[in-house]
């Protein structure tokens, strides 16, 4: 489903004139343009507790939990239903992505921050709810104004909208609903690739680095191992003869990051961050944060190739653990407080290969169950060095990696290509809305 290939089915009108929008630009000749205003008067407050909770998520009315709400705050709550537009008008500036204008299809009570509309003439809604996202995303966001940038009913009032002849409103919306939703299925099933794919991803890991499988020179594959012998611990179970289990604490050596007040931040030399390595399985080469930091603390806090950092300390256990390896030296950097590092001693570890061993789902059974003895989420060193660590071979950690990394950019490249098609067929969405309710393609009829 290409985009200019879409664009060349479709005729022009005979005639345009001016909107008097930007964001319309020409419309058809016989088309109106009236006030917002003349097409829907705000719903006065209405309570209906009995109703559920809901608000606008990304254009649509959608269901809240009721349980979050207090009862006296539901009370003060308006009524919605289903075929009446809402409006989130509140802080406009904080978020520039989402569609903050949709049509109900449900019955629910929302925030008197809200505005609620019901149309005062006769529309086909399904146009008005395209009309109104386009409308959203190119003039809405702009208006409002003070620091929190929120707009009542009198800010939108008197905006131009188009105004085709009902039977087009209805030929629109039907054209467009049918277009969208190919569209939409055509994304899911993307995206749905894009999971699998990444499921795909970390099985490979996951069989290589836990010895599930090994390279065997006789077949030229990677197969299930010969031989296998116990590895003494329960959740790790069975692994390749040839292969060891060894604690951390007796493969190098853990430091706590530095801590310091907030004047020793904000500059002077790289310093890694709680988020560089929860987001990153390899730690970035350069990192935003910046940090006064001695040659002592160079010194004693330094990251180095080799270096595995874990997150120690957050709000939950399940951020506890996560690691990113340092391929390349950072010089005079040091790291975070909320981090431990780990300096394997040499010849255990490839780093290539600690960056996926580390990381790897193999090590969220260890820290998730010792970390439910701890009374806060903070991960201690010595915890941490009781870590089982296996450890193939040197040679085969490299070979391991190797074909990890072979294998991994292999579906990183169909994962981009998949991304980019679908930002494709989100262009080729917006493009053919904004097209569809402004009339810059003509549909005649629609069923």
């Amino acid at each position: 489903m290409e985009m200019t290939a879409t664009k060349a089915t479709f005729s022009k009108y005979r005639a345009y004139k001016d909107s008097g929008e930007y964001w319309m630009g020409e419309i058809p000749d016989h088309w109106e343009i009236k006030k917002l205003k003349h097409f829907f008067h705000e719903k006065k407050k209405v309570t209906n507790p009995d109703l559920n909770c809901g608000s606008i998520s990304y254009g649509k009315v959608v269901f809240k939990d009721d349980e979050k709400i207090p009862e006296s705050t539901k009370a003060s709550y308006q009524e919605v239903l289903a075929g009446e537009f809402l409006i989130n008008p509140l802080n406009l500036n904080y978020d520039l992505v989402s569609l903050r204008i949709g049509l109900s299809e449900i019955n629910v009570v929302v925030s008197s921050g809200y505005i609620v509309l019901k149309n005062s003439i006769d529309i086909n809604k399904s146009y008005f709810n395209y009309l109104l996202h386009r409308y959203d995303v190119a003039y809405m966001k702009l208006l409002g104004s003070g620091v929190r940038q929120t707009i009542n009913f009198n800010h939108i009032s008197n905006s131009l909208l188009a105004f085709p002849p009902i039977e087009e409103q209805t030929a629109i919306a039907n054209f467009l609903d049918d277009k969208t939703a190919k569209i939409d299925r055509a994304i899911a099933q993307k995206e749905k690739m894009i999971v699998l794919l990444k499921e795909r991803k970390q099985i490979i890991i996951q069989d290589l680095v836990t010895g599930k499988k090994v390279w065997n020179p006789g077949q030229n594959a990677w197969t299930e191992p010969a031989e296998v012998k116990h590895s003494g611990v329960e959740w790790i179970g069975e692994i390749p003869e040839g292969w060891e289990m060894k604690r951390l604490r007796f493969i190098g050596t853990t430091q706590n990051g530095i801590s310091a007040g907030a004047e020793y931040f904000g500059e002077g030399y790289p310093f890694v961050s709680y988020s560089d390595v929860y987001k990153n399985i390899e730690l970035p080469v350069s990192v935003d944060g910046l940090a006064k930091s001695t040659d002592e603390d160079q010194q004693n806090y330094s990251v180095k190739e080799g270096d595995i950092f874990f997150t120690r300390t957050s709000e939950t256990i399940e951020e506890i653990g996560f690691s990113s390896t340092c391929l390349k030296t950072i010089e005079k950097a040091t790291f975070a407080g909320f981090l431990i590092r780990f300096r394997p001693k040499d010849k255990f570890l490839d780093p290539t290969f600690s960056k996926y061993y580390f990381s790897s789902k193999l090590h969220r059974a260890f820290f998730v169950k010792e970390m439910n003895l701890v009374i806060r989420a903070s991960l201690s060193q010595e915890l941490l060095k009781k870590l089982p660590v296996l450890l193939p071979p040197l040679a085969e950690q490299k070979t391991i990696a190797k074909h990890i990394e072979t294998q991994s950019a292999k579906i990183d490249k169909t994962i981009a290509l998949q991304e980019k098609q679908i930002e494709k067929l989100k262009e080729l969405k917006s493009t053919l809305i904004d097209s569809a309710v402004t009339g810059k393609i003509k549909v005649n009829s629609f069923k």
